[in-house]
């Protein structure tokens, strides 16, 4: 799950062109937190059945990103890990994957969730990568899913039809916003999300050399951003019997009609 910059606060580029983490509050990304809920769900339908089962949220960022695992803690998340490293800032999607491919082989599995696109960076990509770097057959933008027999079955929904989709555990999926209603925190949730275990990792713990992500690693890269230009005044159509006429003239000159 990826802690983000909140959407509703004044995103910038910092100097070096990435994203300015320090200028805005950050908070778990909202299409993961129906990964959590549906991670949540299926761990409970086993507890249910007599089996074992635990969910362990992970994230890779700088120290606030904590409050998006305790975030999940609170849910109902068992334990969480954090990828914290200094050599991480500027990882563009396929240094994330590797960070998050490695924390999850040493954090152990049998099902990974992950949300359908983060709220920032909105590419989509990670979920596919992430299961390629851990050898995992992935089902990906489900809309419905449900673990049972050795295999995850899921339904994806499209425009114009659905299908219904299998694979055999180990395996990766990604949900969208429409798998269910996500849970409120308790506050029984909230106090006992102080006493989970968080474990901190670096890159030296993960096994990855520093050039291997960051910016340095990077596979892309922002050459130049400007800010949005100022909204300017609009046009006022008085309606003085050729507004009608005024409108469609405008429209057509901007080639909206």
């Amino acid at each position: 799950m990826k802690y983000v910059p909140d959407a509703t606060g004044d995103r910038h580029f910092a100097k070096d062109l990435t994203t300015d983490r320090d200028a805005v509050d950050g908070l778990l990304s909202e299409l993961d937190e129906y990964a959590v809920e549906q991670a949540l769900q299926i761990a409970e339908g086993r507890l249910q059945e007599g089996a074992d089962a635990e969910v362990t949220v992970v994230t890779v960022g700088p120290e606030d990103a904590r409050d998006a695992i305790r975030k999940a803690l609170s849910m109902g998340a068992d334990e969480g890990v954090h990828v914290e490293d200094d050599g991480i800032h500027g990882s563009d999607a396929m240094g994330t994957s590797l960070i998050l491919a490695k924390a999850i082989e040493k954090t152990g599995y049998d099902l990974v969730v992950t949300g359908m696109a983060s709220t920032d960076g909105t590419m989509g990509v990670l979920p596919a990568m992430l299961a390629e770097r851990l050898g995992l057959p992935q089902v990906t933008c489900l809309s419905a899913i449900d673990v049972a027999d050795g295999k995850v079955t899921g339904r994806r929904d499209g425009d114009a039809a659905s299908e219904e989709l299998e694979a055999t555990l180990p395996a990766l999926v990604s949900v969208t916003d429409q798998s269910g209603e996500v849970r409120y925190p308790s506050f029984k949730g909230i106090m006992a999300a102080k006493k989970k275990p968080v474990t901190s990792l670096d890159l030296d713990d993960l096994g990855i050399e520093a050039d291997e992500v960051g910016l340095d690693g990077a596979w892309t890269e922002v050459e130049d951003a400007a800010p949005r230009p100022a909204r300017t005044r609009g046009t006022i159509v008085k309606d003085e019997g050729e507004g009608a006429k005024q409108l469609a003239g405008f429209l057509a000159d901007q080639k909206f009609i």
